[in-house]
């Protein structure tokens, strides 16, 4: 019987593990705390390569991203916290168990559904809150979008986006009020906007963080092709008026939709 090289692949990456843990002065040194940026490091550039659609990239960050999970089990086990196996199981247990639909007699008609039950299970398991898995340390974007949907899995959201849009004016307004007085609630009222903007997301099937993302993406490819553009007229951008500008940032917009950038 052939083994499934599934199998054989991530114990090799097992056994490297065990092999670097024993034999490396570097990852003999590593610890939870140590590894802590490195990890987060290696998730944005897993982030940059799924905005990027680079799949090549997108396979190599997914590896490095795989030996740091093998390496914090193996802490774990040094420990006698946890290992590679109670970590598997205990995942797996867990979505038999939050798939119903799936592993039992529940029956559900779409994804929204999937996602209430979801919710309502894990309140069962005695989680005090819907909010309870949000974690703090969560960019401000993607925190007000898991809340939300957080609190959509238990009905407490808006019927329509007519709604919602109307709140967005309602904001907006109100932003505007406290800038025109120039008070000391500006923040304040930028924030509520930013978040009933984040709900008119949802509403449109729109992820805000992969939004602005791509925006970000946008807007430093044409300014720096603005930059190249100013740069081949041997002039320097520091010296020039925002209409001079203006003029080479329109240039460099014609450039890239010519060429469906």
């Amino acid at each position: 019987m052939t083994m499934d090289p599934r199998l054989l692949a991530f114990e090799r990456l097992l056994n490297i593990m065990d092999d670097l843990r024993e034999k490396c002065p570097w990852d003999k040194k590593q610890t939870f705390e140590t590894l802590r940026p490195l990890t987060i490091e290696e998730l944005y550039e897993l982030t940059d390569a799924i905005t990027e659609k680079d799949m090549a990239a997108v396979q190599g960050e997914l590896g490095d991203l795989f030996l740091h999970l093998v390496f914090y089990a193996k802490l774990g086990n040094e420990i006698g916290a946890f290992d590679i196996t109670t970590i598997l199981n205990g995942i797996c247990d867990k979505l038999v168990h939050r798939h119903p639909h799936i592993y039992g007699d529940v029956t559900v008609q779409n994804e929204e559904e999937v996602k209430a039950n979801w919710e309502k299970l894990k309140l069962k398991e005695g989680k005090k809150s819907v909010l309870e898995g949000v974690p703090n340390s969560l960019p401000a974007l993607v925190k007000a979008t898991r809340i939300q949907e957080k609190v959509k899995g238990v009905g407490f959201d808006w019927d329509n986006p007519e709604d919602v849009w109307a709140k967005v004016q309602e904001e907006l307004g109100e932003l505007k009020e406290e800038i025109d007085k120039q008070s000391d609630k500006q923040e304040e009222e930028f924030g509520d906007l930013m978040f009933s903007l984040v709900n008119f997301a949802r509403f449109l099937n729109i992820n805000p963080e992969n939004a602005l993302a791509h925006t970000n993406r946008k807007f430093v490819t044409r300014f720096r092709l603005m930059e190249e553009l100013v740069h081949a007229d041997q002039r320097n951008l520091t010296e020039m008026n925002l209409t001079e500008m203006d003029h080479y940032w329109e240039k460099a917009k014609r450039n890239l939709r010519a060429n469906n950038l």
